[in-house]
């Protein structure tokens, strides 16, 4: 028996068109309506969100995927560096990123003042967005830092800023552990030359791969969250003008120090902060940066106490306070931030979010200082930028790696055979001393 109650497909459509028309809310339908007495619009009516609602981006910014959208500009941005496949300790930060966003949910444009600095960075001269993450491999770190450091390339040397297409945008880099630092200094230093570095860490992270010693060794293995700045001056990519700030760390010995010398930095404990003072602290690093050359801040949330940054690899007691850093970080306000990041928090081991919490403020505080100092000056930017290197495809990686294999097997062979023949030289070199014996 067929249905009485079935619709004819023109009388539904027409039902079904004037269901889907947007309805002119009334005055009386409402608490507030508009103050004209006009029906409000739907974005006055939802787009009006609690800093607890709506999908995470870093202060509830406007989101890019900038890798994939060229043709959006903006001054500053956000982002995210899930990788931590180089840590010697405790791993987890790959999640970092995501953490931070969360903890940052309070931050918005309405509430976004700095009080420290008696400015709105998100309600200034510069656009601001979430770039959102690169997207890296935890499965091979050879391949995890070619996206890295083309992922960075692309967003430095392939994209200008909202404010002037003489210069890029500038990054502030959630990690990760602190190895991300690496492909971002290299892509800035094809924009700026020599990037002059202020480190606020536990560790001295200069250490050479031979203070990691093991028998099993590639090229790759020696870059890691506490050998990446020694690669960075390795490959001419650091200044003379480099500062510690926080250290407190274990050392393999006095020696740690002379190679640390060696990389032009200049140290200032933790504990100086409180013997000495945080002016003095101030003041050292205002010393020894010059204010008018590119400078690249880098925390690593080890720098305050495990009480305050639980959530982090590679704790170490006796840091300092949120507050400490949160001063410096506005008195250095004037320098020429051309980068940062902040990296290392590894909220797994933080279930109260106090890690993520802190390492969204330092973020804040690092965007603050890079809106109010103002637009980057054109002069500072290197004349000559050597061409990009060509992004390499797998199959590519693939050859490349035959080819080293390749090598390695010869290289052995090598080996092999002039020890054979030292073998040799040896077994007749006894034979001779025998036959001298001898007599005639």
């Amino acid at each position: 028996m067929k249905c009485s109650h079935i619709v004819s497909a023109p009388i539904f459509l027409s039902v079904a068109a004037a269901v889907l028309q947007p309805v002119a809310w009334k005055s009386d339908e409402l608490i507030n309506d508009s103050i004209d007495g006009s029906s409000p619009s739907l974005k006055e009516m939802w787009d009006d969100l609690w800093p607890f609602q709506g999908i995470n981006t870093f202060a509830h910014l406007d989101h890019h995927k900038c890798l994939l959208e060229p043709g959006n500009t903006y001054d500053v941005a956000l982002i995210g560096v899930p990788f931590d496949t180089a840590v010697s300790y405790r791993p987890g930060a790959r999640f970092g990123p995501r953490a931070i966003r969360a903890a940052s949910q309070r931050q918005t444009s309405l509430r976004g003042y700095n009080q420290r600095a008696n400015f709105n960075p998100y309600a200034s001269w510069a656009k601001i967005v979430d770039c959102g993450d690169l997207p890296i491999t935890p499965m091979d770190n050879s391949i995890a830092f070619t996206q890295m450091t083309k992922g960075f390339e692309e967003l430095l040397l392939r994209r200008s800023s909202n404010s002037s297409s003489e210069l890029p945008p500038r990054y502030v880099a959630l990690g990760g552990d602190h190895s991300v630092l690496l492909p971002h200094l290299r892509a800035l230093h094809e924009v700026y030359g020599r990037i002059n570095v202020i480190h606020f860490d536990a560790h001295l992270d200069t250490w050479a791969p031979d203070k990691y010693p093991s028998f099993w060794h590639s090229d790759q293995s020696e870059i890691n969250h506490g050998s990446m700045l020694w690669k960075a001056h390795h490959e001419g990519l650091t200044s003379h003008h480099n500062v510690h700030a926080g250290l407190r760390t274990k050392l393999s010995g006095l020696e740690d120090y002379e190679d640390d010398d060696s990389q032009h930095f200049i140290r200032i404990d933790a504990d100086d902060i409180w013997l000495k003072g945080p002016q003095w602290v101030v003041q050292k690093i205002l010393d020894t940066v010059p204010d008018d050359s590119p400078t690249y801040i880098s925390v690593d949330v080890d720098v305050l106490d495990p009480g305050f940054t639980s959530g982090t690899g590679t704790q170490e007691p006796g840091g300092w306070l949120p507050r400490e850093l949160l001063h410096v970080l506005r008195s250095i306000e004037g320098l020429t931030v051309v980068g940062g990041d902040v990296v290392e928090v590894s909220p797994a081991f933080d279930t109260a979010e106090i890690t993520s919490t802190n390492g969204a403020q330092i973020a804040f505080e690092i965007i603050t200082s890079m809106v109010k100092k103002g637009p980057i000056d054109p002069a500072i930017v290197k004349k000559n930028k050597k061409e990009l290197v060509k992004i390499t495809h797998v199959n590519e990686l693939e050859q490349e790696k035959k080819d080293f294999i390749d090598l390695e097997k010869a290289k052995k062979t090598i080996e092999q055979k002039l020890k054979e023949l030292d073998e040799l030289k040896s077994e007749l070199s006894s034979q001779l001393l025998e036959l001298r014996e001898i007599p005639f």
